[in-house]
């Protein structure tokens, strides 16, 4: 067997300075497509690399538990014994089905169609907006500002706070990149270098724990303002059904309320944003398929989806087998971790023809994006629109459009995000 890669499959500094690790994924599939890691720093797993494993993994809910680990993390980072939030994501049936009944009609296909003509109109603000510049930064002034737009709106969070909702993403879901933590030193657009992490690991995870107890301290906060004026006035919105809902015959906790609005505004925006700043420089970078997509229009649905597969926003959660299992004949032991790659998985050889190739005409294309199983994003109808609304309008009045500069992705191997996207777009 060919000499294994190095654990970069893992390592949120890879991904910054280099992006996915795809070549170290293709070697798992071929060679080891169930291998045991020991990152330093980091719990012990098993990376999971194949489509098919992934999604018979995400389909046996009570043979493999979302609890206790949510995903691979630097012990530094989070302790999954002491997970800050009652998050969904952690939970297991029944309990994940009761929790997730209370808001799932809010974000069916037809549900969330009636949020298209607001889309509609802040996208149509954002791309007129960024014309009139000229040089933007797709990622903080389009792409963030639209899906905190539909987030905030379906929340019912009114839009003086919108730009508190940025920060407090990024501060929850990229606290591990220099950029975002609070007090750092560094610039804008730059990140710690390498070296100054290795010089100084206790400072660094410092700043990490203190950016994210602050950032959950403040929402907190905040959403136990919003929640108790929704109990009081009611309105059309996801807090106030939440406030009002009871399950089992009961009130929702404070901390688990808390928690499922939180989680939801977060994730509501920060995989959307990375989905369109995805998709959008995989157009750039293929303009052969740009140019065909401005020519046939009708191709959007399948670009959507392709973009979706190409960017493959979450990189992994975790599951753990209630009892011993065998996967490709290898045998997992109970309670030990299984760490799923999804975008190994939507680039398997074995269902994807060509998948190192971006085609907007792919069809099937049963990417992983959005889960398997009972875990399937429950957004992902919204986050869809979201997508197809943003390209639909972009590409109507798009004249030309190029990199401007560097490109800054988020040091994180959970999250697959780029924090700035330089561009020059003139527009109808």
């Amino acid at each position: 067997m060919p000499e294994r890669p190095p654990a970069e499959i893992i390592d949120p500094l890879y991904y910054e300075q280099r992006g996915y690790p795809h070549a170290a994924w293709t070697h798992l599939r071929a060679h080891e497509p169930v291998s045991w890691w020991e990152p330093p720093g980091m719990p012990p797993f098993w990376a999971i690399t194949r489509h098919a494993d992934i999604q018979q993994i995400s389909r046996e809910p009570e043979r493999f538990l979302n609890s206790p680990m949510l995903a691979i993390f630097p012990r530094e980072q989070f302790d999954p014994e002491n997970f800050p939030l009652r998050a969904m994501t952690k939970m297991d049936p029944p309990e994940h089905g009761e929790y997730r009944g209370l808001t799932s009609h809010w974000f069916t296909a037809r549900s969330v169609e009636r949020w298209r003509p607001a889309i509609e109109e802040i996208v149509d603000e954002r791309l007129t907006l960024a014309a009139e510049r000229g040089d933007v930064d797709f990622v903080t002034e389009v792409a963030a500002a639209v899906s905190i737009f539909v987030i905030a709106q379906i929340l019912g969070i009114p839009r003086a706070d919108w730009q508190q909702l940025f920060r407090w993403t990024n501060q929850t879901m990229g606290a591990t990149d220099p950029e975002f933590q609070s007090g750092a030193e560094s610039a804008r657009h730059g990140s710690l270098p390498v070296e100054a992490i290795k010089g100084d690991e206790e400072s660094y995870w410092a700043s990490v724990k203190e950016t994210e107890s602050e950032a959950l301290r403040q929402q907190f906060e905040y959403f136990s303002h919003l929640i108790a004026s929704r109990r009081r006035d009611p309105a059309d919105d996801v807090t106030s059904l939440l406030a009002r809902a009871r399950l089992r015959g009961a009130p929702l906790p404070d901390w688990e309320l808390l928690s499922y609005v939180i989680v939801l505004m977060i994730a509501g925006n920060d995989t959307t944003r990375n989905a369109m700043s995805g998709g959008l420089l995989a157009l750039v970078e293929h303009p052969a398929a740009l140019a065909r997509l401005r020519q046939e229009p009708a191709l959007l649905p399948l670009a959507v989806e392709e973009m979706l597969r190409w960017t493959s926003p979450v990189v992994q959660f975790c599951r753990t087998p209630a009892v011993d299992v065998e996967i490709r004949r290898t045998k997992v032991r109970a309670g030990q971790t299984l760490c799923l790659f999804y975008p190994s998985g939507n680039r398997d050889e074995s269902v994807f023809d060509q998948p190192f190739e971006f085609r907007i005409d792919r069809r099937p294309n049963p990417h992983l994006a959005f889960g398997v199983g009972e875990h399937f994003c429950l957004g992902a109808h919204l986050a869809r629109l979201e997508l197809t609304v943003l390209f639909a309008r972009l590409l109507k009045r798009l004249e030309s459009i190029e990199l401007r500069g560097p490109i800054a992705r988020l040091r994180s191997s959970f999250v697959g995000g780029i924090r700035h996207l330089p561009i020059r777009l003139r527009l109808r």
